[in-house]
């Protein structure tokens, strides 16, 4: 077992995880002030908005004029997720979004052909269209995701030995195209994890990819998505997403609001991590507020546990 990290990176992903999957009619305004309060809690990447096909996610319709709204925060990258080409360049041409090259690979094959028409392996051969197209934009690759890296609710158990067949090929994509990736995240898209899986798979990623930085992007969906943080955390994982109030979740995967629950929760992973001495350079008395304003937006008591709790934190983070 690795030693915990020093500190922790977290990266934000309520505002497009969240409204994402809610009823078209959130205004511009309240999203806007939500991503202006998470920056001020000292969140240097939020996710705002995706860049998809309007028709089926209608939520996120209005992703250009919302990222024109923010009042932006130096040090602060405001991203944007586009899954195919349509979606890059309508990214490209808002002037106001942080673009971030991200190569996306499945270990379930059932996932990939229900969320994209073709199979897990077809599916990872047209990343290397991706890499062509950012290499045109003169954007560098940042990030690697495998979803579904823990299971499959359609497709069942996802094996280790099929996650590392996608770990292999990200690692012979990146020799064979002369890329290096650094950072790759496993996904637990749908919440199958547990702290045993987790443990195992960072360690066989980590193996199979021994320069990436390795994060994680967990949902909380069966109700050990902390649990399974701090698994990591003690694996020396040291890279996460997660989403304020709990937010959000996979539209495509079933579940409550018809999808998985939303990913763990940005205050209550910062509020671990500062009980366990890791720094993340965040406010938490501003994550609770900004979580509070998550939760009057969206008009519901959200998942969030340390904003509902009543109790002091012990404020052990950097105040931005």
């Amino acid at each position: 077992m690795s030693s915990l990290p020093s500190r922790v990176d977290i990266h934000e992903e309520g505002p497009r995880e969240g409204f994402q999957i809610e009823p078209v009619g959130f205004s511009i305004a309240d999203r806007a002030a939500l991503v202006e309060a998470l920056a001020d809690a000292g969140l240097h990447q939020i996710q705002v908005a995706s860049f998809v096909n309007p028709k089926r996610v209608p939520q996120m319709a209005d992703a250009a004029e919302l990222f024109a709204a923010i009042r932006r925060r130096e040090g602060v990258r405001y991203t944007g997720l586009w899954l195919n080409e349509q979606g890059f360049d309508r990214a490209c041409a808002t002037a106001s979004v942080d673009l971030v090259g991200a190569l996306y690979f499945y270990a379930s094959d059932a996932f990939s052909r229900m969320n994209n028409g073709v199979s897990a392996e077809a599916h990872a051969q047209s990343q290397r269209q991706w890499l062509a197209r950012y290499r045109e934009a003169g954007l560098p690759v940042e990030s690697a995701y495998v979803m579904t890296a823990f299971g499959c609710h359609v497709e069942g158990e996802v094996s280790e030995a099929r996650l590392e067949q996608s770990l292999q090929f990200l690692a012979q994509l990146q020799q064979e195209e002369g890329v290096t990736v650094p950072h790759v995240y496993l996904a637990d898209t749908v919440g199958m994890a547990n702290p045993v899986s987790v443990a195992r798979r960072v360690s066989l990623a980590r193996r199979v990819l021994p320069g990436a930085r390795i994060g994680l992007h967990l949902h909380d969906t069966r109700g050990i998505g902390m649990a399974n943080a701090l698994a990591a955390l003690q694996q020396g994982v040291d890279l996460f997403d997660a989403s304020i109030a709990g937010l959000g979740g996979c539209p495509f995967s079933g579940g409550s609001h018809g999808s998985s629950s939303g990913n763990i929760c940005t205050e209550d992973l910062a509020f671990l991590c500062a009980e366990l001495g890791i720094e993340t350079g965040l406010n938490l008395d501003k994550l609770i507020q900004a979580a509070r304003l998550a939760e009057r937006i969206i008009g519901r008591r959200l998942d969030g546990r340390l904003m509902h709790s009543g109790l002091p934190t012990r404020q052990a983070a950097v105040n931005p």
